[in-house]
């Protein structure tokens, strides 16, 4: 046999032993015999180096180290999921699916699946090889880690099919089983470095290293549930689509169950709960999501979440500690949050110190004392927060708290206004404020300013170097290099992170400029609405208002920041310093546009358009772009080789147009 056939010959069976044991949880051979099988690939393939493919099972881990990570735009958002926390909460969700689709009174066939405690990634495959990997990021836009995916056993370099198709996204969790945790935390305190809070933390950041050898080193496991965009894939149910998934080679969880009722649906849910702790991984509850694709398209989403789908979140783990004292912290907008400072307990896998009391009424209405014995728990897994108060444990010697009247940060005022639960700062140039403004600022969520962290940022602040936000874009090397800790190349790092910032997205500077209310969401929808920082600047009220998703309290904050003089001021200073965020004009459409209010689905290799170009352009002429074709849909776009979309705007007698048809109707 010559080398080339014994290459094909090998990779063909190593992928069949992957697909055995990783999407069939069914291996034929022994991991010593599996590993002989690659050992005599890696040599012939240094033998004969131009026969290596990047779908090769040898080509794991191999590049060499990033700079940094690009981004990558997702074809169909990756969204959130609504949470619920019992079995009423689960009817109501159950009712209100009946109630839109017109089926009161008829039984909803579910999918339950568990809930992964993990990263939400997505994966590309462009005829067979997987070509992008990427975190889900904002939901529309997320960071390229291709490279550390590749090293996930379980992710197939290249997927089943005869063919395959033209296009998938597949989406789905990679996690870090408790065993692997246990071993890295083991071998990191040996080292003398800082522990792994949980397995999920675990995961994210060996997704994120830089090297991905490091990755590797890692040993992270995957489970597949979803489908992006795909083209040449027909699957009329949720519970199609795994079962395309595992015949692709990908591994999906065989503990999903399909349920013919919400309570079949309850019954998954409480036996998991109560055997979850017999996973070799973590869970932090149930997806609960309709069956049929068909209903899914009719339900549609509301904001950032889909209404067919919900997740049920397992009752929080709770614990028993003494409070030592309760203090205050000021953040970026003034509110002062009272905190439990306690003796350290351990809950749901991780230490547990400091919880939020919330405001000054919660700690009337719950009568939390310093002193006092509580219960803790983690709010929605994450936060920890004090839910009970154990007085029967009381000595007398109980302190009752007191919110301070003056700023513990600047001296300044603290006030509450009338109907508000939470106290404010009035200082306006209080450091805590400013810290946590440029915190902010920096984040990932917002500038993706690397390097700068609360430290740097305490640093800065104390010797007077930054003021504003806008006064990073003025530091030098020099500057950063005499703080403490700080050598040369660190401080380079700095400063080149924040060059890299200087053209962010416009959405990503509305949220890091910390206008009360506006999350990542909402800023995306204020940059896709009005397109540049001119236009918001003179924004209205009233006009703010008329945007979808944005109530009166968003649209008065928003105003009101954007008419403040000293904003006026700090965008001046942003521009100067050579901060433009990348506008999107925004076009308005005319009354009679053929695009306005208008539902439009792409399918098939378009020629004259970049698909993201053209459902941009619908959304910039006041139409939507969707990725699903139900009744709801107005126009279906085929381009060459059109899949199981157009089959269904057939069916349901939706109006299909040619791409020279779509072009005449956008003025392109």
């Amino acid at each position: 046999m010559s080398v080339p056939e014994e290459i094909r010959e090998l990779r063909a069976e190593i992928g069949r032993h992957n697909y055995l044991y990783h999407a069939l949880d069914a291996p034929e051979i022994a991991d010593a015999d599996y590993d002989r099988l690659l050992r005599r690939l890696i040599e012939l393939e240094a033998q004969q180096p131009g026969l290596v493919t990047p779908d090769s099972p040898t080509q794991r881990v191999g590049a060499a180290p990033l700079e940094s990570f690009d981004t990558v735009p997702h074809r169909v958002p990756m969204l959130s999921l609504s949470n619920v926390f019992d079995d009423a909460d689960l009817r109501a969700f159950d009712q209100r699916v009946q109630r839109m689709l017109g089926m009161e009174d008829s039984p909803i066939e579910y999918v339950a699946e568990l809930k992964i405690d993990g990263l939400a990634v997505s994966l590309t495959y462009v005829n067979g090889p997987f070509t992008t990997g990427a975190t889900r990021g904002d939901g529309a836009t997320g960071e390229d880690i291709t490279q550390n995916l590749r090293t996930v056993r379980s992710i197939p370099l290249r997927i089943l099919g005869d063919p395959p198709p033209p296009l998938l996204e597949v989406r789905g969790e990679v996690y870090m089983t408790l065993a692997e945790f246990e071993r890295i935390n083991q071998e990191r305190a040996e080292r003398g470095e800082p522990l792994f809070a949980n397995p999920r933390n675990a995961a994210a950041g060996s997704l994120r290293q830089l090297d991905a050898s490091v990755t590797a080193e890692r040993r992270l496991d995957s489970f597949m549930y979803a489908l992006g965009y795909t083209e040449g894939v027909d699957v009329d149910t949720h519970w199609d689509i795994l079962a395309y998934l595992r015949g692709a080679g990908l591994r999906t969880n065989r503990t999903s169950q399909r349920c013919d009722s919400i309570e079949s649906v309850m019954g998954f849910c409480h036996e998991w709960h109560q055997k979850r702790r017999e996973l070799p991984y973590k869970i932090d509850g149930v997806v609960v999501k309709v069956n049929s694709l068909r209903l899914q398209g009719d339900l549609g989403f509301v904001s950032r979440s889909p209404r067919w789908a919900t997740a049920y979140k397992f009752p929080a783990e709770q614990k028993a500690t003494r409070v030592l004292d309760i203090t205050v912290n000021v953040g970026r907008t003034g509110a002062i949050t009272p905190t439990a400072e306690m003796e350290p307990v351990e809950v749901d896998g991780s230490v547990v110190s400091r919880a939020t009391l919330h405001n000054e009424d919660e700690i009337r209405r719950k009568d939390v004392r310093i002193g006092d014995w509580v219960v803790v728990q983690k709010a929605g897994d994450v936060i920890p927060e004090v839910v009970d108060v154990l007085k029967e444990k009381r000595t007398g010697e109980e302190q009752e708290f007191f919110m301070p009247v003056t700023c513990p940060s600047c001296g300044a005022e603290i006030v509450r206004s009338p109907g508000e639960a939470v106290a404010r700062c009035a200082g306006v140039s209080c450091p805590a404020q400013l810290k946590e403004h440029v915190w902010h600022f920096a984040s990932r969520g917002a500038m993706n300013i690397d390097h700068v962290g609360e430290s740097l940022i305490e640093q800065l602040i104390r010797r007077g170097l930054v003021r504003d936000v806008a006064d990073l874009y003025y530091l030098t090397r020099d500057q950063v290099a005499g703080l403490d800790r700080m050598a040369e190349k660190s401080a380079q790092n700095v400063i080149d992170s924040i060059e890299g910032s200087r053209n962010p997205t416009l959405a990503r500077l509305i949220h890091g400029l910390g206008i009360r209310h506006v999350g990542r969401h909402v800023a995306k929808v204020v940059a896709d609405h009005f397109g540049s920082l001119d236009a918001l600047r003179q924004v209205s009220e009233k006009a703010l208002s008329e945007v979808p998703e944005i109530g009166p309290t968003i649209a008065q904050s928003v105003a009101a920041f954007f008419g403040r003089p000293e904003t006026d001021e700090l965008l001046r200073k942003l521009s100067n310093a050579g901060v433009v965020p990348q506008q999107l004009q925004k076009v308005e459409a005319a009354a009679d546009s053929p695009i306005l209010g208008k539902t439009f689905v792409f399918t098939g290799a378009l020629s004259s358009f970049d698909r993201k170009e053209a459902e941009f352009l619908v959304n910039r002429l006041g139409g939507k772009a969707s990725s699903n074709v139900s009744r709801k849909t107005d126009y279906v776009v085929v381009g060459d080789s059109p899949g199981s979309k157009h089959d269904k705007a057939v069916e349901l007698g939706i109006t299909i147009l040619s791409e020279e048809q779509f072009a005449r109707m956008v003025g392109a």
